[in-house]
């Protein structure tokens, strides 16, 4: 469940909030748009890159769509069909107009190939100027595994560290990931930053889990979040 108090923003309307990084942060977002929902707001989600295809009835192509869903309590997911059962983004006008009418937007700002953390390319995340909060994920899979086994682009990521491929990813190095301006901090700017880190499911990866939210308040001071959904709340 989706707590105010860790997410104080999701308590104020009118934010345009992008996720990046990786270890289900689609997850994250859909449960972030439902606890919008609930609120009775006007919810829309989208990406600027590309994600699967959202579970249940919440897909809008037309304004008809939106307005329905909205009216029925529902978050709205913005996107253009594509092939696997994914969607990219929304035609720009159509994004831009719906987003001017949410109480909330969410936007899924790149992608990880459903691995736990990642490293951004060259051409990521693709924030849009609106976006003024940005909300970097990883799982707590990832830790205390091979970096090369656990991220996204861990050819980008070894050299960012500065670690070989098989070094085992510790808490100050996914802390160290996360803040990193080349890393989940990447394109930030002045916008309001935030991390998540997902997977909270077990004692061991609880601890490793506070670890790293400790280090990323104490050396980058970075506010941290710790979630977990159950599978019924998966994306």
């Amino acid at each position: 469940m989706i707590d105010e108090l860790q997410f104080p923003f999701l308590a104020e309307k009118g934010h345009v909030i992008s996720l990046v990084g990786g270890g289900g942060k689609t997850t994250l977002m859909y449960n972030m748009a439902a606890h919008g929902a609930r609120k009775g707001w006007r919810v829309l989600t989208a990406t600027t890159t590309h994600i699967q295809q959202p579970p249940g009835e919440v897909f809008a192509q037309t304004d008809a769509d939106l307005f329905r869903l909205w009216e029925r309590g529902s978050y709205a997911v913005a996107g253009t069909p594509a092939p696997g059962g994914k969607l990219t983004a929304p035609p720009q006008e159509q994004l831009e107009r719906w987003m001017a009418i949410a109480d909330l937007v969410l936007i899924e700002a790149d992608g990880a190939k459903r691995m736990p953390c990642k490293a951004p390319a060259a051409h990521e995340p693709v924030l849009l100027p609106q976006c003024d909060i940005v909300l970097a994920v990883a799982g707590t899979s990832a830790l205390e595994k091979p970096l090369e086994e656990v991220c996204f682009r861990a050819e980008l990521a070894g050299p960012l560290l500065h670690v070989p491929g098989n070094t085992l990813l510790t808490p100050a190095l996914l802390a160290k990931l996360l803040a990193s301006e080349a890393g989940g901090r990447k394109a930030v700017g002045s916008r309001r930053f935030y991390a998540a880190i997902n997977q909270v499911d077990t004692d061991e990866r609880t601890a490793l889990a506070r670890q790293t939210a400790e280090l990323l308040k104490k050396q980058y001071g970075v506010p941290c979040v710790l979630t977990h959904f159950e599978e019924g709340e998966r994306a």
